[in-house]
Order: structure tokens, then sequence, then C-alpha cells
């Protein structure tokens, strides 16, 4: 029974040996046996086994290895191969062991030093010129199995082959884009040669689509996903010391062409058909080009139509085009093995007959010199006709004519050298190009340009100076270098220079930072001596330094102030009210003097701004109004002395108010005013005075006069019996002035006054008793009706008059004289 069963299978029932052979069993597995003896009277009991017996064949040591071969031989090394025993003896072999021995010797030695499962072995360490036997034996947990047979006789010497090189490719390989080619072969020689694949005289190398396969007898070289950049001639070498041998293949991967080579040209335009150009494809795919594939298109519609496939030209007419409408060409090239990306051609109208050029682009200037310059523009396109001249013309940039720079034709160059400039003449210059049909639009204006010699480094500056100094500052002062080297002094690079070190150091940092002839060097060390230098700098760079003479010693000097009078301080100022006022002057001395401004022998107003600059002083007085008016004076003091100058300043403004305004004579429909002048005329002379005067019943005041120069005013046209008030201003230049109002009001009636006297009294008529006098009315009636005369006489000499009688007429005859 098997190991892991229970039930009992029967071998046999008729065995009369004390031996049997139990056949059909599984090798590897485990089983039980028993036996059991049987006489006429019966069978007695069975006898079993005491443990599992495991089914295998029996195991003995292996058989010898089998081939043992020599594979390589050196001077100091032999390399050797076999194939495993033919029987096992039962069990994995577990190890080999490689014995040699020195011929003229009787022993074996042991090789192999490990367990080495491995049937190749490489013994090393040799002697040149020994010789040697191999054997080797198999080993299972048995034991070592007998020797394989000796090798012949093995003498260690480097063996000499020259190689030998067998192709399994021809001398020519197409292979399409994006397919794998490989090339293959065999090689041998001693000592192993070294392989080397070449395209093209490159040595090639392995990367993620090339790779190099090689074994002791075999090459390869595959290439995946090829492309065009894979056609060569490839070569593969062997090589070794004895000599080389070289095998070729040119390969070509094709594909489809490129596209055809813009731009497409228009030869001929016409009104119903064109005929364009192009050329060939810069890569024809490895393949002839068989034809070109030629379409048209409407250039507001999204249709392609062919018009040939069959031209093998690169020239094509294109037919039934409609007049006036705007056309798209496109051109593709195909060879054996497809067809290429399409080139496109711009627009172009189908019209009948061809038009002058276009205008170029705006010309561009070179290489100008104070006679001439070089004018560069771009071919502009042709109107459909061959360019034949450009022309060139000049102009200076205040003219407005243009002349032509030369007759004879200028092409096919784009550029030409205009000569006769005038030297620092400014030129712009213009482009117009010509064919058959006539002359081209002229391009846009060039740039204007100078006309001079190129710009050089100027000379340096002229008389460099020190003229101001302080305890840290020297001010410097020089002329402008002779020559600017026909180029525009940027500004002046100022230096200095400790007495006693090497070093220069810089002032300004940029020349643009100073572009004057003059600059003030700051932080500078008192008591110390200095040198300066200064360079002038135009766009070609910086000149040769000047230097000032002899150094300056940094010390303060004194002066004494000096104060220059700006126009504004230099007389009375007059300003008008509500504008600004403003006092300035140029102040010089060392040290620089304390600024103080006074009004008045006063502070001036909180409402003036002063400012002080390191060369001058300003106060200004925004907003002015009458007040602000007086003498100002301007006072600077340092050490060395003081200076003080003063300014009347007259704010003009509207006068003030009239004074003592008073009312006589009243009558029923008068009255009369009279007033003095304002105390303030407002700088300026009165012009007139305005009177109104309004009713108290009433809220408007009413003019009753404006241009009155006097000041009184007789008030005519008033009501009797109504209360008025009056207001008098005087006014100037500037405006109106405040009223002056009456405190009371007046009421219109006339006063009973006497009358005034009679005017005009004479005698017309003298007798010897009798005098005829007669007389006008007085100017007053006393505010009532005059009812009559008093007539009076006196003689020659008494002292009382005689009264002769009141008449009511304006004459009377006095007699009785």
């Amino acid at each position: 029974r098997e190991s892991d069963h229970r039930a009992w299978t029967p071998v046999t029932y008729t065995v009369t040996r004390q031996n049997a052979t139990v056949q059909g069993l599984t090798e590897g597995k485990a089983y039980f046996f028993r036996i059991a003896a049987e006489n006429i009277i019966g069978m007695g009991p069975f006898t079993e086994t005491p443990k599992e017996l495991v089914i295998r064949d029996p195991i003995t040591v292996p058989d010898r290895p089998e081939d043992l071969e020599v594979k390589a031989v050196t001077k100091n090394s032999v390399t050797l191969t076999w194939n495993p025993p033919k029987y096992n003896g039962g069990s994995d072999i577990t190890m080999y062991v490689l014995e040699s021995r020195l011929i003229g010797k009787e022993k074996f030695h042991r090789v192999t030093k490990e367990k080495m499962l491995d049937r190749k072995y490489t013994v090393e360490g040799l002697k040149e010129g020994d010789t040697y036997e191999y054997r080797v034996c198999a080993c299972n947990i048995v034991g070592q199995g007998k020797p394989s047979f000796c090798t012949k006789p093995i003498t260690c010497k480097d063996e000499i082959a020259p190689p030998t090189l067998d192709l399994d490719f021809r001398d020519k390989l197409i292979v399409r884009v994006g397919e794998a080619f490989s090339l293959t072969g065999r090689y041998s020689g001693k000592p192993a040669p070294k392989v080397t694949w070449l395209r093209d005289d490159i040595v090639l190398k392995e990367d993620n689509r090339t790779k190099i396969k090689t074994t002791p007898t075999t090459l390869c070289l595959g290439i995946l996903k090829s492309v065009r950049e894979d056609s060569g001639k490839y070569c593969v070498t062997v090589e070794n010391s004895t000599g080389s041998r070289k095998g070729y293949c040119q390969v070509n991967v094709v594909d489809r062409p490129s596209p055809p080579v813009g731009p497409v040209i228009f030869d001929e335009v016409h009104k119903d058909h064109m005929i364009v150009s192009w050329k060939p494809p810069l890569d024809d795919g490895g393949s002839e080009i068989t034809n070109y594939i030629i379409e048209k298109k409407d250039a507001h519609r999204d249709l392609w139509m062919p018009v040939t496939s069959a031209t093998v030209k690169t020239t094509c007419k294109i037919p039934k085009l409609l007049e006036g409408r705007e056309y798209q060409v496109r051109i593709y090239a195909e060879n054996l093995y497809g067809i290429s990306d399409p080139l496109i051609s711009d627009e172009m109208k189908a019209k009948d007959r061809f038009s002058v050029p276009d205008a170029p682009e705006q010309p561009i200037i070179k290489d100008v010199t104070k006679d001439s310059a070089v004018v560069v523009w771009n071919k502009p396109y042709d109107g459909g006709k061959p360019i034949t001249t450009y022309i060139v013309e000049k102009k200076e940039t205040k003219a407005t004519k243009w002349v032509r720079v030369t007759k004879d034709p200028i092409f096919p160059s784009t550029y030409f050298k205009v000569p006769d400039l005038l030297e620092g003449c400014e030129y712009e210059f213009r482009v117009s190009a010509e064919n058959e049909i006539g002359v081209g639009d002229p391009s846009p204006p060039s740039k204007p340009i100078f006309a001079r010699d190129p710009i050089a480094k100027p000379s340096p500056p002229i008389n460099p100076e020190a003229v101001d100094k302080t305890k840290n500052s020297v001010d410097l002062s020089w002329h402008p270098p002779r020559h600017d080297g026909n180029g525009k002094i940027i500004g002046y690079l100022v230096e200095y220079q400790k007495v006693g070190d090497e070093d220069w150091k810089k002032a300004n940092l940029t020349a643009d930072s100073c572009p004057e002839t003059k600059f003030k060097v700051t932080g500078l060390t008192e008591g110390l001596t200095y040198k300066f230098r200064v360079k002038a700098v135009n766009a070609a760079g910086e000149s040769e330094p000047a230097y000032v003479p002899d150094p300056v010693e940094v010390k303060d000097r004194l002066e004494p102030p000096e104060l220059i009078l700006d126009a504004n301080m230099a007389r009375e100022q007059h300003v008008k009210a509500g504008d600004t006022l403003r006092l300035s002057a140029v102040i010089k001395g060392v040290p620089f003097p304390k600024v103080s401004w006074k009004k008045e022998d006063r502070e001036v107003s909180p409402k003036a701004d002063i400012e002080v600059t390191g060369v001058g002083s300003k106060l200004e007085i925004r907003n002015t109004v009458h007040e602000d008016g007086g003498v100002y004076s301007l006072t600077v003091e340092n050490p060395a002395g003081s200076k003080t100058v003063s300014v009347k300043v007259v704010v003009l403004d509207k006068p003030g108010p009239p004074r003592n305004l008073q009312i006589s004579e009243v009558r029923s429909d008068s009255c009369y005013l009279t007033w003095k002048e304002p105390e303030d005329d407002g700088g300026s002379v009165i012009t007139n005075y305005v009177v109104e005067r309004k009713d108290v019943a009433s809220a408007q005041w009413l003019p009753i006069s404006s241009s009155s120069k006097k000041r009184s005013h007789m008030a005519k046209y008033l009501i009797e019996g109504t209360q008025y008030l009056f207001r008098v201003a005087a006014e100037n230049q500037y405006g109106r002035g405040p009223y002056v109002e009456t405190i009371k009001p007046i009421k219109a009636i006339d006063p009973l006054h006497p009358p005034g006297p009679p005017k005009n009294l004479h005698h017309v008529d003298v007798d010897k008793t009798e005098v005829s006098l007669v007389w006008n009315r007085p100017d007053r009636d006393g505010g009532a009706e005059i009812t009559g005369y008093l007539v009076e006489y006196q003689e020659d000499g008494a002292d009382e008059w005689t009264k002769f009688q009141t008449v009511p007429m304006l004459d009377c005859v006095v007699t009785g004289l």
C-alpha cells in the first residue's frame, strides 16, 4: 500500500519463491509491503516491512563528462569546455573537478579549488612553453565519477589567426522610414578581433534606436524605427593584431519627399490664368520625384480644386480663373513612397494687366560720411513684371523737393552709395522701383541723417582750473575741447586724487550728470591737498584727461556777503491783490551767509514762504492783500560782514471807502452831497465815484451817478416828502471799493430860508432925477416863492441905505434923486 493510504493492494497469489518483483510502482512515492504464507489448510498471518520504502533508481557515481574541448590557448592560460555525463548516477551533479598534468610528470593535479558547476573554465597563471593534458570529473552525492578522456597535449603559447568575415547582407539595402533593419554576420580570428561599426566614417554607439550585439563568433547591428538620417554607407571592421577585414552596405532609408521649396513665384498673371513656378524639395525622400500635384483655391472659399497631378516640371499653368478673384495655389511633391506636405502660395488676384511695382519698405541708411551715405532697401513686389531699375532720391529735411541721386540705372543691387552730400546738412532718402509698366510709388522717407564723418573720441577739455573752494568742496571750471570728434559732447567726467595716493576717484559716475563746463567736487577732507582732472565724453568714448595745473588745499576762504538783486527787487514793486509777490536775490559769500527777511523791521507774515538755497534766497507770498504792502528788507551775514537791501512793495487793490459824507441844501426834489477822498486809494489813482440812493421803504439801491470825478454831487429828481438814504464808493483801475452810507435818512422838503441875492443888477437908463434898473432872479428862493424885491439906494459917500420901495417884477425906476 501507499504510505498515505490504508488500503492494501495484492501483488500476486502464486509466488512459491522467497522473493518477488513488484512492478507498476510510481517513482518518488513511498510504499509499505507485507507477506503471508499459505498451505492447503489456509493463509497464515502477514508480516509487514517496518519502514516505508521510497521508489527510485539505484544511485551510483556519475559517468565521465563528455566532449572535453580546448576553446582558447594563450601563452599563460587555457580555456576549456565540456558537456555533462550521459548518466548522472541517479543524483544531480553537485560539481565538476578539472585536473591537469604537466607532460613529463605522472600525476594529475586538481585545478579547480572551489565548488564549480559551470562547464567552462579558464586555467590561468601558466608558464609559456609548458605542455599540459587536462581531464574533468563529475561529482554527485555519492562521490566523484570517472574522469573524462584526456585532451591532447596543449602547449601554452598565443594562437594567431587572421580575421575572417562572413556577412549576411548585400552591398545595398533599401528601408522604409519607421521600419527596423539589421546587418548581421559571422567572424573569427585569433586573438579575438575587435568589432567596430561605422556610418559614413563616424563610429556608431548604442542608444534608444541603435542596438549592437557581438558574440565571440557573430556580429549584429540593429536600427529601430529608422529615419531618413539613418541613410548612409555602413561599414563593419573586424580587426586583431594580425590584420583586419571590412564589410560595406549602402543603406537608403526612403520616405515621402519634403515640401517643394518656396516661395511660389507668379511668373505671369492674367484675368483667366496664371503661370507659377517653384523649386524642388530639399529632400526627395531618397527616391526620385515622380510628379507634382497642383491645386488651386478661391481665397474666400475653403475648397481646393485639382489642377494637375502629372507634371514633372517645376512650373505649371493655372487655368479657368475668374477675373478679379484672389487665388491661392498649393503644390505637393510625390515619389514612389508617398506625397509630401504642401507648399502654399500667397494670395494673388487674377487680372489681365500688370501694374507698376509696389513701394519698397522704409530704406535703411548705413556708412554715413561727411559727403556720402549708403542707402539699403528690400525688393518690393514687382507688379507682375520684372523690376528693371530702382530710383533713389534725396532731399534736405527742411526742403520740399526730392532730387534723383543718379541718372544711371540701379539694378539688381538693393543698395546704393549716394555721393556729393553737403557736410553738416540733414538728409532724407526714398526709393522707387520701375518695371516696363512704369515707376511705382516711393518708399516712406528714411530716418533723417546728418552728413558728417563717423564720431571719434574728443580731445581733452581746455584749461581746467579751481575757481572756488570750501572746507569740504572745490569748484572746478574749464573750456570745451577743441575737437568734439564729430559727435556731441555728452558731458564730462571729473576725477580727484589725494596727493600721495595712486588711485584716482570719480567725482561723478556718469558724464550726463555733468553736461556743463563746471562741477563742484564734494565730500573732500578739510586740510588735505588734492589733484583734479577732467575728461570729455561723446558717443565714441572718453577723451584723454586734462589736469588742473596745481594741487588744491581744501579749506574755507572768507568772502564778505554780496547781494545781486533780481529784477523783482531792483525797484519799487507793484503787485495786484490776489496775485503772488516774489522777491529774490543771488547771494554770494564764503562761508555762505545767514539769511533773514524783515518787513518794517519786524518779522514777515507767517503766510510768507521763504526759501534759501546755496546760491540765493526767495520770499513768496500768495494771494496778497493790501496789508502785505510795505518795505521788505533782506539781510545776509557771515563772519566777513553783512549786507542789507530793501524794497518797497505796493499791493494794488480797490480803494477804501470815501470819508465824511455830508448832505446839505435839502429841497423837495434835490439835495447836495459832499465827501472826502478815501484814506487808501489802493495804490492807484481814483478814477471816479459811484453815488446811489435808496428809498427807506425799498430794499433796492438806485444809481444816480457812476462817472463823477468830483467829490460832490447834486442829487436831483427826488420825490417831495420821501425819505432817502445815500451811499458813495470810489473806483480805481482795480475795481470798486466799499460804500460809505449816510447814517440817517433825509426828507425831501423845501426849507424856509431867505432867498439868495438877485443876480446881475445893472442900470439900463439914467436921467437927472431917476435911474432905470433891471436884475435877474437869485439862484435860491429860500424854499418859498419870491413875493417881491426891495429896492434901496445910497448916496455916494453916505453910510446909510435908503429904502425906495418893494416891487414884484425884475425892474424898477428909482425917482426923486
